[in-house]
């Protein structure tokens, strides 16, 4: 095991489109998470991916002294606004949460122990594993989830069980070593190859889902789906 390193913070980027109706809540849930038991203090990055519902109006009310906000002036995808969130981070430890409801701050705390007992340097929570409930949805989106998710655990010479999950930590280490290219979903599938063929340490941990449909305002569609078999080729075959 690798010696524990000292961690101070870690930054929690959220991206954002579109999400009005959900924004404020999650907002309240991440600044109500404490840490201070992990040693760390928190740093939450919004980035607004040019939202046309009123998410623009509500970010320029919403002020707290740890909240930095940046927007697009175009709609440029997650992938996009994640690789924003990324180059604002100042924290040595940096986590995804999605702007919905799909994903609970309360269990930040797991995906972020391995990281700080020196354990990993990635962490997925996955909805496939442990015993937390998860909302039973599509089918189809499983079955595709299974295969890109096989398939970039062939490129990558990794076992996860979700590369899709929307809740991911990383050392700043670890995703500063990679460059990222991908301004849409396609995000998945490229950081999880890179990372792993550059032999980042990967843990996963269990963590519970609360799906949403798409009346519920899911975006994800079957040519994301697409969109990350082409990406899985490209950076195993071509790069």
């Amino acid at each position: 095991m690798k010696s524990p390193h000292k961690f101070e913070g870690v930054s929690i980027i959220i991206p954002v489109y579109n999400e009005k109706a959900t924004l404020p809540l999650i907002l309240e849930r991440v600044q109500a998470v404490d840490l201070k038991s992990l040693g760390l203090k928190k740093e939450i990055i919004i980035v607004n991916d040019c939202s046309t519902d009123g998410t623009e109006e509500f970010l320029k009310t919403y002020q707290a002294d740890n909240v930095k906000i940046v927007s697009h002036s175009v709609n440029r995808g997650k992938g996009a606004a994640l690789h924003t969130g990324f180059k604002e981070a100042t924290q040595d430890i940096i986590l995804i949460q999605d702007a919905d409801l799909e994903y609970s701050p309360e269990e930040y705390a797991k995906l972020l122990t391995p990281v700080v007992n020196g354990n990993a340097d990635v962490v997925y929570g996955s909805r496939f594993i442990g015993s937390l409930p998860h909302r039973v949805m599509y089918f189809w989106h499983y079955l595709g989830n299974k295969v890109i998710t096989l398939l970039t655990n062939l490129a990558s010479n990794l076992n996860l069980t979700d590369i899709e999950t929307g809740a991911k930590a990383f050392t700043r280490e670890a995703l500063l070593s990679i460059p990222l290219k991908e301004e849409r979903f396609g995000f998945e599938p490229e950081v999880t190859i890179k990372l792993g063929q550059k032999g980042w340490r990967f843990y996963e941990v269990g963590v519970s889902y609360y799906g949403r449909g798409y009346a519920e305002g899911k975006k994800i569609r079957w040519t994301d789906g697409v969109q990350a078999l082409y990406v899985i080729v490209k950076y195993t075959l071509f790069v």
